[in-house]
């Protein structure tokens, strides 16, 4: 596949990233409570936001799976236990994204000042995170059952 079909889904992805990464970084400051706090005290001294950035780990470490997916598409390495791999990093992010952001939901609703906000966040971070970690799924059987049929036909051949 030409490098140029792929290009404007790669630049998807890093504009994603730069914009999940300016989002945690700057929202911190707009909070009504950091308004005056000093660097220290904004990114270190709230548990909530060092949850935050763990948790963002998996989202990019997703995006850089995403990235070798594409990268493995380009090379006409589609169908190939490297894209089956990458499938399957994806869908356990998207797993393990449910599972942190689940368990942000009790915080929200007994530390929380403001929880409805909060819980319809996490409401729609689980079901993206849900539907992308179903599709990966998918797309990883798929590509199994097609690295599979591509070897039994290389064997007869």
């Amino acid at each position: 596949m030409k490098p140029n079909s792929t290009l404007f889904l790669k630049i998807v992805l890093i504009l994603m990233g730069l914009a999940v990464l300016t989002g945690v970084l700057w929202e911190p400051h707009l909070e009504g409570r950091n308004t005056n706090a000093g660097f220290i005290t904004i990114y270190f001294y709230d548990p909530f936001l060092v949850y935050i950035y763990l948790g963002t780990i998996p989202f990019f470490f997703a995006l850089y799976q995403a990235f070798k997916l594409l990268r493995y598409v380009e090379q006409n390495k589609t169908f190939s236990q490297d894209s089956v791999r990458a499938l399957r990093n994806i869908k356990y992010c998207a797993l393990i994204i449910v599972g942190l952001v689940s368990a942000l939901i009790p915080y929200a609703f007994f530390v929380a000042e403001e929880a409805p906000p909060l819980v319809v966040m996490s409401l729609v971070v689980i079901f993206t995170s849900t539907v992308i970690a179903v599709f990966a799924a998918l797309l990883q059987k798929l590509f199994q059952n097609a690295v599979d049929i591509k070897s039994e036909n290389d064997l007869t051949v």
